[in-house]
């Protein structure tokens, strides 16, 4: 009971400073993902067209996958400097592998006879993709988003170590506090729920975006215009 009531004195005596670092924590996680998506769908979408190349490019997303994160940081850090510019690179680092995975899945598993009866109605190869692929593929490739923001919001917490600030801070001061247990907590709530509530919602897009919902919404409005 002293350590909740420790954390809420915590919140009201550092409300502004607990704000501005639960945006910072998000905005490096959202470039993060935002940046690999730029990268990783394009080349999901590649390799699912040439599917020799799909091996070696999962591989390599899998091996940067495996490098701890500190690692990763101190490695960047000799490269880059210190700073948040360095934690939003290893975080699109770490996000290129589900988001890759997932194009790369949700392409190759579209119905063939459908991408054929496309083909068949005079459609190039590029709105084939557009028109039939992707729509299909589109709650799987949401799926990727949603499992890369969550963990790009669990590694962004160690970005206080070269000085990119986020919620790691408060953890940070917690660790080096004579009785931290309060600030720790009050750190790593946010952190929390911030992954919660980012899981949540990507999963109420992925829902949205299934074919499945879109195919019964659309009956449901065909019905209701008959009526």
């Amino acid at each position: 009971m002293e350590t909740i009531q420790d954390i809420l004195f915590y919140y009201t005596q550092n409300s502004l400073y607990v704000w501005e670092q639960f945006y910072r924590h998000f905005l490096m996680s959202i470039y993060g993902v935002l940046f690999a998506a730029i990268v990783a769908i394009p080349l999901g979408i590649l390799i699912a067209r040439y599917r020799k190349l799909s091996t070696w490019v999962i591989s390599l997303a899998n091996i940067i996958q495996t490098i701890p994160a500190l690692a990763m940081l101190a490695i960047l850090m000799l490269v880059m400097g210190l700073g948040p510019n360095t934690v939003i690179f290893s975080l699109f680092l770490y996000s290129l592998l589900p988001i890759i995975k997932n194009t790369y899945t949700g392409i190759v598993n579209v119905d063939r006879s459908l991408t054929e009866t496309g083909k068949a109605m005079g459609m190039t190869k590029l709105q084939v993709l557009w028109m039939v692929e992707l729509p299909l593929a589109l709650s799987v490739i949401m799926a990727g988003l949603r499992t890369a923001l969550v963990i790009s919001i669990g590694i962004a917490t160690i970005g206080t170590f070269i000085g990119a600030g986020g919620l790691g801070d408060i953890i940070l001061r917690g660790t080096n506090a004579t009785d931290g247990t309060a600030i720790i907590l009050a750190g790593a709530i946010p952190t929390a729920l911030m992954a919660v509530l980012a899981d949540i919602v990507m999963a109420w897009f992925e829902r949205q975006l299934s074919p499945i919902k879109r195919r019964n919404g659309s009956l449901q409005v065909a019905r209701e215009q008959k009526v």
